[in-house]
Formats: structure tokens, sequence, C-alpha cells
């Protein structure tokens, strides 16, 4: 069936998550290290102490935005997650430069309730071009961003976990349809055909895929929406669905705010 209806949305658009990181960049007063691994963290009563694998810190305050590892660098803090990181990896394609044309706007479908996912959609690109997914297909690896890509840790976290078999119990037919997308290109026009008609198999071509980190409860609910998590001396951001990199700034001054309060109410107990 092809789409029969649509809404406009003319205030919808995108932001170059590069530049927007390369800005954040320069606004830091500090150092930044990059391929660094987060070992051990500790909470004192009044600082945070965090061991890297090139170096340890002295800190105030900890915020945790790990991304695919938070909840592993929240359990190093010793904080109660109630969840568990599981990798989604969300596979696209791009449209030949003779077809971008049909494309002049963000074209989505309507979402599937049950899942925190976009669908399968076309984004007009900033710098150019039109991309096109992505699907959903668990990664056997936190970095998977390929199909062969394979960790035992990881996976084993995740097959050993039981929120992930209520899901997969509860939604093996999605999950099923997700993988023959990822395998079958037919499949994966089949459903951009619902939106765009005019597409066909020759006019995609392979573009490099991303990896969701979608937080996953014990009873196999996945959440929709932003989860932080309150340490003593940290606030970890365990789950950050879409459009957290568009809504990055607002999502900073609601972290900010928080530890306002922290350090207010720290500052209370003390009077008192």
């Amino acid at each position: 069936m092809n789409g029969l209806a649509a809404i406009y949305v003319p205030t919808a658009g995108i932001v170059d998550y590069n530049q927007v990181c390369r800005v954040f960049q320069k606004k830091i007063h500090g150092d930044l290290l990059l391929n660094t691994k987060v070992e051990r963290v500790q909470e004192e009563k009044d600082s945070v102490h965090i061991e890297t694998s090139s170096r340890s810190f002295h800190a105030k305050f900890l915020i945790n935005c790990g991304g695919l590892y938070s909840d592993r660098v929240a359990r190093r803090s010793g904080v109660d997650v109630d969840l568990k990181i599981v990798p989604f990896r969300g596979e696209y394609y791009k449209l030949k430069p003779e077809k971008e044309r049909l494309v002049n706007n963000l074209i989505y479908p309507v979402p599937n309730p049950n899942f925190p996912f976009l669908g399968v959609h076309f984004t007009r690109m900033i710098g150019g071009g039109v991309k096109v997914g992505p699907n959903a297909v668990l990664g056997l690896k936190r970095e998977g961003y390929n199909k062969t890509d394979f960790s035992i840790i990881d996976t084993a976290e995740v097959l050993t976990y039981p929120g992930f078999w209520k899901l997969a119990v509860r939604y093996w037919k999605d999950g099923i349809a997700e993988m023959v997308r990822s395998f079958s290109k037919k499949a994966f026009v089949r459903s951009l055909q619902q939106l765009l008609p005019e597409i066909g198999e020759e006019d995609l071509e392979p573009a490099p895929a991303g990896v969701r980190a979608q937080a996953l409860k014990p009873d196999g609910t996945m959440v929709d929406d932003f989860h932080l998590i309150q340490g003593k001396n940290s606030i970890h951001v365990c789950n950050a669905p879409s459009p957290a990199a568009t809504a990055s700034i607002e999502i900073g001054k609601e972290i900010v705010s928080r530890i306002s309060e922290v350090v207010k109410t720290k500052s209370l107990s003390r009077i008192s």
C-alpha cells in the first residue's frame, strides 16, 4: 500500500552533527581525550575520582553521556541502573544524484507505536544528497557498524538479559521483518516505495550505518524517552532518543539545571 495522505511541517529540519560537535569542542575549557576508556569511577562525599585508560581525574561532578556505554559507566559509579543498553544497527542507502530531485524535504512514515524508532525515511542532508533508512537490527557488538562486527562479551550480555528475550518473544515478527530488510535490498525498497513509489533498487547506493544505543528495561520495555539517573555527584544520561542530537543544547540546559539543584540541596543540608 502506498501513502494516502501526509502532514506538511515546514519547520521540520536537521542539523549538521559534525559541525555541532566541532563547535562544542571549541567551547570546552579543558582536555578532550579520544579513544579513552573509563575503567573505574568512585564517587566520594563531594567529588568524583575517575580512572581511564590514559590518566586519572578528580572532579566535583561527573556527567556521563557515554551513549553505547552509558549503562556500564553508570554501574562503575555504583549507581543503581534499572536498564541495559542494547545496540541496534541502523543501515542506510543514499539516492543516486539523478533521483535526488524527488525529495525536497524530510519524509517520514507514520511511526510504529510499539517501537521508539522513526522507521525507514528520506532525509535531505545539509551538505547535499539524500539518505534513506534506517532499519533497526540487533547489533552483535556495541560498536557494530558492519554486519560482520561481533563481540562475544557484548553478544553474551544481550542474550543473557531477560529483557531482551521478553522483547524478542513479544515482537518476533517485527524483528524478522527488520532482518529481511537488512539482507534484502528489494524488501528495503518496498518500504521506501510506500512513501515514494518512483524509487527502484537501481536508484540506491550503500551508505554508512549507525548504531542506536537503545535502553531496555528488564520487563522487555524499550525506553522511548530521555532517561537520566542521578548519582551522589553525577548525572548519567542512559537513554537519549531522537531528536537528541538536534536538541542537544536544550538537553544540556536540563542537565545543568539538575546539577544546580544537587548543589543547592547539598548546601542547604550543610546549613541545617
